[in-house]
């Protein structure tokens, strides 16, 4: 460790105190900056919420040699009110969320959940055999398991 010289003020006591002040002009932008920076806080806070509501509902994917899973909470959601579109090689989950009846009288200090209509729409990494799709929906979770089409492989002779 090095020791640091550090200068002692050896006055009579009757030197002013000097303080740096602010002009006028220096205090209001400091001000307007803070409040810039807030709101842009705010923004930021505010925009992550409303984009991660598209993201809705979350979903796991995997996938094994034969089928891709795909697994989504889907809480407060009756099983009628979930449909499953799937092609070839996409699936797209819509579940539609009722609207909890309100207490009269009472005040919302906040409200997050999300009702209405949500939609999921993702291109799969293999092309599935929509026939043999299968689904279920157990304790709010929906499950779909997509059966991957086996292409048929050929062994070409070299000569």
């Amino acid at each position: 460790m090095v020791d640091k010289d550090v200068p002692i003020a050896m006055g009579t006591g009757e030197e002013e105190e000097f303080e740096e002040k602010e002009t006028p002009t220096e205090s209001m932008l400091t001000d307007i900056v803070n409040t810039i920076k807030e709101k842009q806080e705010e923004l930021g806070k505010s925009l992550s919420e409303y984009t991660m509501s598209f993201q809705k509902p979350l979903v796991d994917i995997m996938e094994t040699d034969d089928s891709i899973m795909v697994i989504t909470d889907l809480p407060g959601v009756k099983k009628e009110n979930v449909d499953v579109d799937i092609s070839e090689d996409t699936i797209e989950i819509v579940a539609k969320f009722d609207e909890e009846i309100e207490e009269e009288g009472a005040n919302y200090l906040r409200k997050e959940r999300s009702y209405g209509e949500t939609r999921r729409s993702m291109v799969l990494p293999a092309k599935i055999d929509v026939k043999k799709a299968k689904a279920k929906f157990k304790d709010s979770v929906l499950t779909v398991d997509l059966p991957k089409i086996m292409e048929a492989k050929h062994k070409v002779e070299i000569k």
